[in-house]
């Protein structure tokens, strides 16, 4: 078990009623009105969790560059997904096997939107490169609204070498990029797929992208040329889900 801080009112919120026994304590700032703040605080009380009122600058440092809005808590993490728990992932989900690989995105805001948009689509692993992301950050977990706790991220050594294991256990990787004339919605994300995006501003590497057995873009006919990463997580994910008749 690894301990960190959820920070803010909502994330308290859902900690407080999905994960309420790793919750170790609840610290509310000194003086708080909020009525929100103030019904959390009663009921961490009621389920035997300790409630402790700090001062406004301990909370911010807790919090680092969260809003933490008046309330953090001290959580107690599930271990965390290791690379060699990849195989046994793909063998529990077997042919829905749907696993999302993010190559490179190190905004922490992205990441904990595209660790939400995750555990809303059931994936079955999301893949970072240790070197590549950020880690699991107050601003992750505030983001993620509660995602980072339900689904399995897991930090690889050498991207290039998880892909290729995928490939080699079924799983056809489709990668986004734009400047491509497949869209999302001409290849099939039936069976064990795996989708694969960049980070912010570059995309996917060349050698990512060489290792994808297709190339697709998610269409725009606007006057943009590209999403937001974690909105086209969100598109490309539930058009999976679509396809696989969102039995997940």
């Amino acid at each position: 078990m690894s301990e960190s801080w959820i920070v803010g009112i909502n994330p308290v919120e859902g900690a407080l009623s999905n994960d309420a026994e790793r919750v170790r304590e609840v610290l509310v700032e000194h003086g708080q009105r909020n009525a929100r703040v103030l019904e959390l605080a009663e009921r961490a009380k009621k389920l035997k969790i300790p409630v402790q009122h700090r001062p406004r600058d301990e909370l911010d440092k807790l919090a680092g560059e969260a809003r933490h809005q008046g309330v953090v808590a001290r959580y107690e993490a599930a271990p965390a997904a290791h690379e060699s728990d990849l195989a046994g992932l793909l063998e529990r989900d077997g042919g829905d096997a749907l696993v999302l690989v993010l190559d490179g995105v190190t905004d922490p805001h992205n990441l904990g939107a595209c660790l939400r948009s995750a555990a809303a689509a059931k994936v079955t692993a999301v893949i970072v490169p240790k070197d590549r992301a950020v880690g699991l950050t107050p601003v992750v977990r505030r983001a993620s609204a509660g995602g980072a706790d339900r689904v399995s991220l897991i930090a690889v050594t050498n991207l290039a070498r998880t892909l290729r294991e995928l490939k080699d256990a079924g799983v056809w990787i489709t990668g986004l990029a734009g400047d491509t004339d497949t869209t999302v919605y001409d290849v099939d994300f039936k069976g064990p797929v795996a989708l694969v995006l960049g980070g912010e501003g570059e995309g996917i590497r060349r050698l990512t992208r060489e290792l994808c057995d297709f190339v697709a873009k998610i269409p725009m006919p606007g006057t943009m040329e590209s999403l937001n990463v974690s909105v086209a997580t969100g598109v490309v994910l539930f058009e999976a889900l679509r396809q696989r008749g969102a039995k997940r």
